[in-house]
């Protein structure tokens, strides 16, 4: 077996490394303790119930829900949690833990008792036999229950997607079903019939809108290695190859930083690809003269990132590309420039179309077409000045993240404009990842080079992995 081989072998370990953090790993536990704290000052006298994701189908690392794990830290297969609003005390209940799950799937897991409860941070640690007993005792008090109504959110999905995806498996005749979240509020209306059952998203939700000081620690470490990612795919890039030759890129960079996954499927779009906005199919050749659109980024550690950068695929823009980029980034940085704390999206937008029409008129133009798409993209932002709810998308535990109605310190979300060339079949979208501070924005994203000549510059200093112990000769 040759060096090579070696090499190729020692990163496919790399690679294929699932790192499955615990909660109470990432964060300390008052940090879940002081999220729980909200909630209870929210439902007064009411109970929340809240129910983990239960074990994987199959041999794929487990991740815990998204709203489960945001009040918890408990990454264990088929747990619950009782928080109480009148006793102000939290009961996780957990799944017996087996020695055979201990060898052969997940590693030492949790078990029910005190000493769970103190590394935890919570007042109790009991069974999951416990749990039917504990939500009796609840009915017959006659509480208030607190518990989801959306669909759970697991890896690469945020709070639409699956509740769309259990509302049409419900209206399908040849199905039926629905959600484990409705399957279980069901349930606790049978339990407990004289309870009201409250939807608890509503106010999760409101919570999850502002990140902490350590979500927001752990979303910029995301973004960093989102980053790095699309600068190795940068590096990489050269005409004749396939756009999933840039995804293996970042992935590598993704796990050797320790992602889990990906916070989305892979968005690498070449040429006229590039005319859709969320096209993942990642088959086609990258050709000389075209543009490179790289949309991808890592799930780490529970958070997610979302970062695009446009690149040349031969390294080098075109005189007509540095007119429609050119024109594009100047009209990006106009939305950026004009975002400000505790204003509307709308009152951004309305600051940005002035700067945009002064650019618009002083922008040397040669290409007519170029000039068409331009006009169109300020027409875009134009007509949303009085109702834009938002600039891009919150990220946070999703991708697209939940959010509000103002930009507040500790939000985080993005930017993503698009501009399409009609005639060409083509587009040009960036997005980077923002965060309100108590006195603006900060661009977590900055660092991933955006002018031209910047781009250029990297692309000609650096070999990418192609060009060195990971070629693989095609026979």
């Amino acid at each position: 077996m040759g060096l090579r081989w070696l090499v190729l072998l020692a990163c496919a370990s790399v690679l294929g490394a699932q790192p499955v953090f615990r909660g109470t790993e990432i964060f300390p536990p008052e940090e879940f303790a002081a999220r729980r704290a909200q909630v209870m000052a929210q439902i007064g006298d009411g109970v929340a119930i809240v129910l983990g994701t239960t074990e994987p189908p199959g041999e794929m690392p487990f991740r815990q829900n998204s709203q489960f794990f945001y009040l918890t830290g408990v990454t264990e297969p088929r747990a619950s949690v009782i928080i109480d609003g009148r006793t102000k005390k939290t009961t996780v209940f957990l799944n017996p833990w087996t020695e055979r799950q201990n060898q052969s799937m997940y590693g030492p897991g949790m078990a029910a008792g005190a000493e769970t409860a103190r590394e935890l941070g919570v007042d109790a640690v009991l069974t999951r036999a416990d749990f039917s007993g504990a939500i009796l005792a609840l009915a017959a008090e006659r509480r208030t229950i607190y518990t989801p109504f959306a669909a759970e959110v697991l890896g690469s999905q945020s709070q639409g997607d699956p509740t769309r995806m259990w509302a049409a498996n419900h209206l399908d005749f040849w199905d039926g079903r629905d959600s484990r979240e409705a399957t279980f509020v069901g349930k606790l209306k049978e339990a407990a019939p004289q309870s009201e059952i409250r939807n608890l998203d509503p106010i999760v939700n409101g919570l999850r809108a502002v990140k902490s000081a350590r979500e927001i620690a752990v979303i910029r470490e995301a973004t960093r290695i989102a980053g790095l990612g699309i600068m190795e795919a940068m590096r990489d890039a050269k005409p004749g190859m396939h756009e999933y030759e840039l995804q293996a890129d970042a992935e590598f960079v993704f796990k050797k930083h320790g992602a889990l996954g990906a916070s989305y499927f892979a968005l690498i779009a070449a040429g006229r690809n590039t005319y859709y906005t969320h096209y993942n199919r990642n088959t086609g050749v990258l050709e000389p003269g075209d543009l490179v659109q790289f949309d991808y980024a890592p799930d780490f550690q529970y958070y997610q990132s979302d970062v695009t950068r446009v690149f040349p695929a031969n390294g080098v823009f075109t005189a007509r590309q540095r007119e429609a980029y050119g024109i594009y980034l100047k009209l990006y940085r106009a939305v950026l420039t004009s975002i400000q704390v505790h204003v509307t999206p709308a009152d951004v937008i309305k600051a940005a179309v002035v700067k945009m029409d002064a650019i618009l008129a002083s922008y040397p133009f040669t290409d007519a077409k170029i000039q068409k798409a331009a006009k169109a993209f300020v027409e875009n932002y134009r007509r949303q000045q009085e109702t834009a709810r938002a600039l891009g998308h919150p990220v946070g535990l999703e991708v697209h993240d939940v959010g509000g109605a103002t930009l507040e310190p500790g939000r985080i979300f993005t930017i993503e404009p698009e501009m399409r060339i009609e005639e060409d079949h083509t587009g040009i979208r960036l997005e980077d990842m923002i965060l309100i501070t108590q006195s603006g924005y900060e661009v977590l994203s900055a660092f991933v080079p955006i002018e031209m000549e910047d781009i250029e510059k990297l692309m000609a200093s650096h070999k990418g992995l192609s060009d060195g112990a990971l070629e693989i000769k095609r026979e």
